[in-house]
């Protein structure tokens, strides 16, 4: 892998380095909202998410961003008790649900990319104890053909009694795209997110499947 991306990045040691693609990460996880919040605190939030004025503006980007996007396999997590695809043996679900990103370079500089991501998350019936800690990656890829870098993120999360669902934005920094020459744009590369899934979980993502754990109050 590592000697197919040298051809787009030549002259690099390492086309895209995980020292470098992900140096100084700084994830803020932006808080966990209830079912209950009130219209004022979801209002500050959408502005919070919706908020494009990142310290990557201070540098311009001198073309396209790098094309930002959630793997189709891995975009949703679901966890069964005994692999039985069920309500009732739901343990842990996830979904990404959104993806903003911006970036910025300029001459033969490196691209620098920000990101924040939206995560539902879900405890079923099933789950064992409050707290979950799921698993996402970031990769880097030459678009459409190979993986740069990758890197897995713990993302903890813990339900309050009685809670089922739990929305996280979590912000992601300095994701560091090192380039050749001035005439490679971000263009030529993707950023990938995805949960950490199992075989099973990708299968059942790639035929189709949805699910999202439905608590008996709201059924009624």
């Amino acid at each position: 892998m590592i000697s197919s991306s040298r051809r787009l990045l030549a002259g690099l040691c390492l086309g895209v380095f995980l020292s470098g693609a992900f140096a100084g990460v700084a994830m803020a996880q932006q808080g966990q909202k209830s079912d209950e919040e009130t219209a004022e605190e979801k209002a500050k939030k959408d502005d919070e998410w919706n908020d494009r004025t990142l310290s990557l503006k201070k540098v311009k980007a001198e073309g396209p961003c790098p094309y930002v996007k959630v793997l189709y396999d891995a975009a949703r997590y679901h966890e069964f008790k005994d692999n039985k695809e069920a309500s009732n043996a739901a343990k842990w679900t996830g979904e990404i649900n959104g993806i903003t990103a911006d970036c910025a370079y300029k001459g033969a500089d490196p691209i620098q990319v920000g990101m924040s991501i939206g995560f539902s998350l879900g405890r079923g019936p099933e789950a064992d104890g409050q707290t979950k800690i799921y698993h996402y990656w970031v990769a880097v890829t030459e678009r459409d053909t190979t993986v740069l870098a990758k890197q897995v993120f713990d993302l903890p999360v813990t339900f309050a009694p009685g809670q089922e669902r739990i929305d996280v934005n979590t912000r992601i920094e300095n994701i560091t795209i090192p380039r050749a020459d001035i005439s490679v744009s971000g263009s030529n590369f993707e950023v990938l997110v995805g949960f950490d899934v199992t075989q099973q979980m990708a299968e059942f993502n790639r035929d189709g499947k949805h699910f999202r754990y439905v608590s008996g109050t709201e059924q009624k």
